[in-house]
C-alpha cells in the first residue's frame, strides 16, 4: 500500500470518528455486552461503560450519555419542581385554574396526561440528554419517568398543603390546585434532572 493510499484510510476514518458521539458507544457497548460468552467479559465491557460515561461528563453538560437513576437525579428534580413551583404556590390564579378544571373532569385529567407527555418529550424526545433506559420498572416504566413525575406530584401535594394553598375538606378542588401546580413542577424537574447532566 502506498503512503496517499494509507493517507485517505486515516482520512476517512477521521470522518467516520467525527460523526460518532458518546451515544454510537454506548450502541457498541450494549451490543458487545448482550454477545460476549463469560461474566467476566461482562464486566469488563461494564467497566468500559463506566469510563465512557466518565469520559462524557469531563466534556462538556449536553449531549452527555445519562443512564441509571439515583438520590442525586432525585435531589436534581426537587430541586427544578420547587424553581418552577414555588411561583405556582403563592400565585392566586393556580386556584382560579384549579376552579375551572374541577368543573371539567375532562380538562382536568387531560391536563394531567398532558403534563406527563411533555416530560416523556422533555427527557426521551428533545435530545438535550441522550438518556438510556436502564432496569425499568416492571420490565415496561423507566425509572426516570416515574422518579420525576413521583417528585413533582409529592412536592405540589406536599408545598400547596404546608402553606395552606389547598383544602382538603373539598378533595376534587385541592386534587385541581395540585394539578395545577404539577404541570410547571414537572417540567421543571424534567429540566433540573436533566441539564446538570448526571
Amino acid at each position: 500500500m502506498s503512503d496517499a493510499e494509507g493517507q485517505s484510510d486515516i482520512g476517512a476514518d477521521d470522518d467516520t470518528a467525527a460523526d460518532a458521539d458518546m451515544g454510537d458507544l454506548f450502541d457498541e457497548l450494549e451490543e458487545l455486552e448482550d454477545i460476549v460468552d463469560t461474566p467476566a467479559e461482562r464486566e469488563q465491557v461494564r467497566e468500559t461503560m463506566r469510563a465512557a460515561m466518565v469520559a462524557s461528563k469531563a466534556t462538556s453538560p449536553f449531549g452527555r450519555v445519562i443512564r441509571g437513576y439515583d438520590r442525586g437525579d432525585l435531589a436534581e428534580a426537587l430541586l427544578g419542581a420547587l424553581l418552577f413551583g414555588i411561583p405556582m404556590a403563592v400565585e392566586g390564579g393556580t386556584q382560579e385554574v384549579a376552579v375551572f378544571l374541577a368543573a371539567h373532569t375532562g380538562a382536568l385529567a387531560g391536563t394531567f396526561l398532558f403534563s406527563v407527555g411533555l416530560v416523556v418529550g422533555i427527557i426521551y424526545v428533545a435530545d438535550i440528554q441522550d438518556v438510556r433506559v436502564h432496569q425499568p420498572l416492571f420490565g415496561l416504566i423507566p425509572r426516570r419517568l416515574v422518579g420525576v413525575v413521583g417528585v413533582s406530584l409529592l412536592t405540589a401535594t406536599l408545598l400547596l398543603t404546608g402553606w395552606g394553598r389547598v383544602d382538603w375538606s373539598a378533595p376534587y378542588l385541592a386534587v385541581a390546585n395540585v394539578v395545577v401546580a404539577f404541570v410547571p413542577m414537572s417540567i421543571g424537574a424534567a429540566l433540573g434532572d436533566l441539564l446538570p447532566g448526571s
